[in-house]
């Protein structure tokens, strides 16, 4: 089959357009919210050529598809057709739980926008190398250009989250980049940088001068607001005053709103998060290394891997480092490690391609095809990896590494840790591949079959 062909079959298996309320994607992942989970047929999506592993988790139907799902997704773009007025009035008889919410909020948001913080943070990987084996001056025109490529997604992070949150609520994508244009412009920016005044006021009420440079959580909060507000504006204003005066009330009310409550209010409940990891690391850095090295893997079988992500830009936007990614960074090598020691284990020669494959994805960052396409079918190998990657996150938390830009949790990365860092990365990686890989060569039997599903071609 086709890519075409092959989309329409997703769609039919996963019960006809109408059963589609919103599909999306990240890196490596077709996501669906739809009406009737009942009826999905999983066996028949497994099948599928193209098709690595699928789940349904948290209401939320994801379908793993690899690097390739930019191009599924295009297709299925181009196929599938939701009638709008359809979806919001079935959308009001299906309640999802506020944990299931949250997760369709955080992977909607980030998964449009992961290629391009992605590809800034490899950038800003390469910067710091190039800058720490002194090849060019951190003086250099060349560098400001360099860092103005690599940072200029970062600082002006709320407006891409603006435009990706705004699909999700459902709301006016140009009036989101309005807010974050009000929580962005120079005059709350730079006094808050100053630090010479603690707020402004308007009509009497207190605006909080903060930084809302590189902030995620003040801007979701902000453009959820908008969603309300832009509606409730827009039913009571005459059909003949609409085009010109509802957004302009919007604007009125929802800028002023998030400068007043959601920003500062978003502000707030991201430092709090950062500072419980934080908190997490001082009480004890191997118990931190063991929680969140340990149950990262699962974290990415559940889809959960985004949760931690506004944390990780909240570190780099409060303090200019992060300690999580380094960890993310010791879960692939882990998966990675112990992914290849199957290699030794498999029967034939199209079970160690495909091993291989996923071995050299995961290296590269690309996680899914190894958990979904090997390890998940494997118990002993999925331990593995989760013990290789909390003893090679303790053994970072307990050293202190950090990481001073966001970047790809893969091998590549490695240039974002030259300088004090740098051994301390190289040890880690052995640990984590060589822990996975021994713990996954010893415990899974010769005779073991990672049962690769027979494909529709």
């Amino acid at each position: 089959m086709n890519d075409k062909e092959i989309v329409k079959k997703i769609i039919e298996y996963v019960g006809g357009k109408e059963n589609i309320k919103k599909a999306w994607h990240c890196m490596t992942r077709l996501r669906f919210d739809l009406y009737d989970d009942s009826l999905i047929a999983h066996e028949e999506v497994k099948r599928l050529n193209g098709v690595i592993g699928e789940q349904l988790q948290n209401e939320q139907y994801q379908i793993v598809i690899g690097t390739n799902v930019q191009k599924y997704y295009s297709v299925l773009a181009e196929v599938l057709e939701i009638d709008q007025e359809q979806e919001e009035e079935k959308e009001n008889n299906k309640k999802k739980g506020l944990f299931s919410r949250l997760l369709d909020v955080v992977s909607g948001v980030f998964g449009p926008i992961v290629p391009a913080i992605a590809g800034a943070g490899m950038l800003k990987g390469f910067l710091a190398g190039l800058i720490a084996l002194n090849i060019l001056s951190k003086e250099s025109e060349t560098i400001t250009i360099l860092d103005l490529i690599a940072s200029g997604v970062f600082y002006f992070l709320p407006f891409f989250l603006a435009v990706s949150a705004a699909k999700i609520f459902k709301t006016n994508q140009y009036l989101a980049i309005a807010i974050a244009g009000g929580l962005m412009y120079p005059t709350l920016i730079d006094a808050a940088k100053l630090g010479k005044i603690n707020e402004f006021h308007f009509i009497g009420l207190p605006v909080p001068v903060i930084n809302y440079s590189g902030a995620v959580i003040p801007i979701i909060l902000s453009i959820w607001a908008l969603s309300y507000i832009h509606k409730w504006v827009d039913k009571y204003m005459p059909n003949i005053l609409r085009t010109v005066f509802t957004p302009t009330l919007t604007l009125f009310i929802a800028i002023p709103f998030a400068l007043i409550v959601s920003g500062p209010l978003g502000s707030y409940v991201g430092r709090g998060l950062a500072y419980i990891v934080e908190a997490l690391f001082d009480i004890s850095p191997i118990l931190a290394g063991i929680v969140i090295g340990g149950i990262r893997p699962i974290e990415i079988v559940f889809g959960m891997h985004h949760a931690l992500t506004p944390i990780a830009l909240q570190n780099f936007a409060e303090k200019g480092y992060d300690m999580l990614m380094p960890m993310f960074f010791m879960t692939n090598m882990a998966i990675a490690g112990a992914t290849f020691a199957l290699f030794f284990k498999a029967k034939d020669k199209t079970e160690k391609s495909i091993i291989l494959s996923a071995t050299i994805s995961a290296i590269l960052g690309i996680t899914e095809p190894a958990i979904f396409g090997v390890l998940i079918k494997n118990r002993n190998a999925f331990i593995a990896c989760s013990i290789g990657s909390a003893v090679a996150s303790t053994f970072f938390a307990t050293m202190g590494v950090r990481i001073y830009g966001y970047i790809l949790s893969s091998i590549v990365s490695l240039v974002a840790y030259v300088g004090p860092y740098f051994p301390y990365a190289l040890i880690g990686i052995f640990i984590a591949i060589g822990t996975s890989f021994v713990i996954s060569f010893i415990t899974v039997k010769k005779n073991q079959s990672t049962q690769i599903p027979t494909k529709i071609q």
